[in-house]
């Protein structure tokens, strides 16, 4: 947390110090800032949540303000699970799923949102030079429930999913974190990316798997 906030903290800075050509700051956060939502839609309107990890990136957005008090564009970048090769979630995921013990998370029923390393890279691209600020939810529009997601990857792995992982069990291990983005969940709609005219490239999320897996 303290790292995060003093890098945010000195680039806010310094852009606000650099008036000499256009200015815009984007700033990582993630939609763990929503805390978890259950099965209610969340646009980049919805209040902060609580816990840790709500707590976490909006204190990497506060730390924006003297850039935005300077009139630098600011955007929040409010990132789902980016779906990747080589990304942590994927690495972790598919070898539980190769060794056939991959299945739902608890309930099953709390949302993920996920969004493919092409429209993460291309949803930046976009911000740089479109004039939106604040938060802005980096997610596909048609974010699944746990029990989907794992399904689909079991489908593309050609893996059993009848494993069900016990949601105490990764409170426990993972506390805040497991709690709000593995047993609790948002389901994030990239809204206010759609209104500034951003098309997404992946949006079925079993495509963006078998990309992301090499299993094209």
């Amino acid at each position: 947390m303290d790292s995060t906030l003093t890098i945010s903290g000195a680039l806010a800075a310094a852009a606000a110090a650099d008036s000499a050509r256009p200015r815009v700051l984007l700033s990582g956060s993630g939609v763990s800032y929503y805390g978890n939502t259950g099965d209610r839609a969340v646009t980049e309107e919805a209040p902060v949540g609580t816990g840790f990890m709500a707590e976490m990136p909006a204190r990497w957005e506060a730390a924006t303000a003297p850039a935005q008090a300077a009139g630098v564009r600011v955007v929040h970048l409010r990132t789902g699970l980016v779906i990747a090769r080589g990304a942590p979630l994927m690495r972790v995921l598919g070898l539980i799923f190769r060794l056939g013990l991959g299945g739902r998370i608890g309930s099953g029923r709390q949302y993920w949102p996920w969004i493919s390393l092409a429209d993460e890279i291309g949803a930046i691209r976009h911000l740089l030079t479109t004039d939106v600020s604040g938060p802005v939810n980096l997610a596909a529009p048609a974010p699944v429930t746990n029990a989907e997601f794992t399904s689909t990857l079991g489908h593309v792995l050609r893996r059993p999913t009848v494993v069900r992982v016990p949601g105490f069990a990764v409170n426990l291990a993972l506390r805040d974190f497991g709690r709000s983005t593995v047993v609790g969940g948002q389901r994030a709609l990239p809204t206010r990316l759609e209104e500034s005219g951003y098309r997404f490239t992946q949006t079925d999320l079993e495509s963006a798997l078998r990309i992301a897996l090499n299993k094209g």
